[in-house]
């Protein structure tokens, strides 16, 4: 009997979110050998009652389950040496604000299979929050204009139930005359078209998106092919910029000079061109006034050098100055970007995020763990046995510093 444990969340603040549902965890627990407990929580979307109703043994403390998972990353002080975990470690970038979360790992002969590179055959992710990310995203990218503005009064995205209360208050509103840049195509660039849509956005074409005015608002979605170019000249190839991002030049600059809005939902590798740089956006010509940054790369490694802070639910807007490269009240001159940047987006909509994603994880990931050499779970691992996994060794040297 396999025991798996659903670990609170001890993240500040901490995340509502929950990696199974109580009825995912009855699901489970009738049709494969595996016992789950529930460590008791308050501040979860889903209660304990709710787990206990669905015939979940929840407690105070966990110590003995074979695998603990999580959401977002486990601070180290509640880290269980030489066990087993699934969550966001937020490290495999690099990220220097995880440094330590990762030593400690290490040290406390942890295995860490994080759910970001959890991938099938064919190399594509097969669980991730990143829709509904893209979905707040959007939203709260029109609510920062509306603030901003005054013309636009849209409530947060977590007083509505789920996203039906929300998508059925959108037919009631009217969006002022607005263009907005939408950057990427995959689950987060998915989200933030749907809202946009069920908003009655109309979504044009990139060269119409530059080249006409509106009366009504509009959207255009963007793919690398329209923000990047090789330095060298030539045509933009898909598997080269892939395979050799430092290799390209940002060409983003006609779309700040038209945009009121831009919400970018990209993977950003460390190594492509940001999209435009500190000396852009003192240009008279730039023309942003809300980014709502849902990829939230923290600056100076960023593909948006004003994300230079991850914004909070409770704080979800803070003013940038370009010209001090500060951050400022929100809404606070007309010079000032406005910066929507949460990264814990889908905690807006924990119940319907949740379920989505252990949905995922039934489907994709757990098959895996009866297995006796998963290749999904190996390319997965970042650490185990105190070692770096196969294929994070990379992170060698990264591990190897002080701070």
């Amino acid at each position: 009997m396999l025991k798996l444990a659903i670990i609170k969340e001890g993240k500040t603040p901490p995340d509502s979110r929950v990696p199974l549902t109580p009825n995912q965890c009855r699901i489970i627990q009738q049709n494969y050998p595996i016992e789950i407990t529930v460590q008791s929580a308050a501040h979860r979307c889903y209660t304990d009652q709710e787990y206990q109703q669905a015939g979940i043994a929840v407690c105070d403390e966990l110590n003995d389950a074979d695998i603990f998972m999580g959401v977002k990353e486990v601070p180290i002080d509640q880290l269980i040496p030489h066990k087993k975990y699934f969550f966001f470690s937020h490290t495999i970038k690099e990220q220097a604000y995880n440094r330590k979360l990762l030593q400690a790992i290490l040290q406390k002969d942890i295995t860490l299979y994080d759910y970001e590179v959890l991938k099938n055959q064919k190399g594509e992710r097969v669980i991730a929050f990143g829709v509904f990310a893209g979905m707040v995203g959007a939203h709260n990218g029109l609510m920062a204009y509306g603030r901003r503005t005054q013309e636009l009064d849209i409530p947060r995205m977590y007083s509505f139930h789920d996203y039906m209360e929300a998508k059925a208050y959108y037919k009631s509103i009217k969006i002022p005359n607005i263009k907005i840049v939408l950057t990427g195509t995959g689950r987060v660039g998915q989200g933030a078209h749907l809202v946009l849509s069920d908003m009655n956005i109309r979504q044009v074409s990139t060269e119409d998106f530059l080249a006409k005015d509106y009366a009504y608002a509009v959207f255009c979605q963007l793919d690398p092919a329209h923000y990047v170019a090789p330095k060298g000249g030539g045509p933009y190839i898909k598997s080269d910029f892939y395979e050799h991002p430092e290799d390209f030049k940002s060409i983003f600059g006609p779309y700040t000079e038209v945009a009121d809005i831009m919400i970018n939902g990209i993977y950003w590798d460390n190594e492509a061109p940001a999209f435009f740089s500190l000396e852009d956006m003192k240009q008279d010509s730039f023309r942003l006034k809300v980014i709502a940054d849902v990829t939230c790369d923290i600056a100076p490694i960023s593909s948006i050098p004003s994300t230079i802070k991850a914004s909070t639910i409770a704080q979800p807007i803070f003013g940038f100055d370009p010209f001090t490269g500060k951050e400022v009240p929100a809404h606070s001159g007309e010079h000032i970007i406005d910066m929507m940047t949460i990264d814990n987006l889908p905690n807006e909509l924990p119940r319907d995020a949740s379920e989505a994603f252990g949905a995922q994880f039934i489907d994709h990931v757990l098959p895996e763990l009866f297995k006796n050499d998963s290749q999904m779970l190996l390319k997965a691992t970042v650490a185990e046995h105190g070692h770096l996994g196969k294929c994070f060794e990379y992170l060698t040297d990264f591990v190897s510093k002080d701070s």
